[in-house]
């Protein structure tokens, strides 16, 4: 018998099964993770999750595995390369906000000593451990998440509204938003 798992999950796609049962929604305190993150939730801003799922390795690929360090030296030379790419989504202001967003969160990172003490805090440095019963309980944005999308767009970084930064905030674990009927919502802790 399948395990039974948030509502949001289609069970048709392998690659996004996997994605909830293996990553959704644990703690992540790896900068570049964290960088990989805030760049795909951009990405996927007036798109499906889906889309960004299945370009993913192509995202690493194009953006030299999220490196920040390196993303941040991105010339109009090598974003006219990624706007050429088939792999990953080719919108000029999103390919900007990735390379604007990597130095932003270079200096973030020299201020906070880590990008995720920086982000983390928004949490105060644990996950948030929801209860939600049903998908419709699960709001697009929070306190946390409004408070975040603030201080985001107010050191530069783009892309990062408040419901973007929920679904980051999700994905990183900083809070447990599987449903309590769903296996994972257990195993996260």
């Amino acid at each position: 018998m399948a395990p039974t798992r948030c509502a949001w999950v289609p069970l048709d796609d392998p690659l996004y099964v996997d994605y909830h049962d293996r990553e959704w929604g644990v703690p992540v305190r790896d900068d570049r993770t964290l960088f990989e993150f805030l760049v795909l939730d951009g990405a996927q801003a007036g798109l499906s999750w889906a889309t960004i799922l299945h370009k993913r390795d192509n995202y690493r690929r194009a953006f030299d595995g999220f490196d920040m360090q390196i993303v941040a030296t991105y010339d109009d030379t090598r974003i006219a390369q990624l706007l050429a790419d088939p792999g990953i989504v080719r919108n000029r202001l999103k390919v900007a906000a990735a390379v604007r967003n990597a130095r932003a969160c270079l200096a973030l990172r020299e201020e906070y000593g880590s990008l995720s003490d920086c982000l983390w805090q928004f949490v105060d440095g644990k996950p948030i451990r929801n209860a939600r019963e049903r998908l419709a309980d699960i709001p697009a944005t929070t306190p946390e998440s409004d408070a975040m999308s603030k201080f985001l767009l107010k050191r530069g970084l783009k892309f990062v509204g408040p419901t973007i930064c929920y679904a980051f905030m999700q994905a990183a674990g900083m809070v447990n938003d599987h449903t309590v009927n769903c296996f994972r919502y257990d195993e996260i802790r």
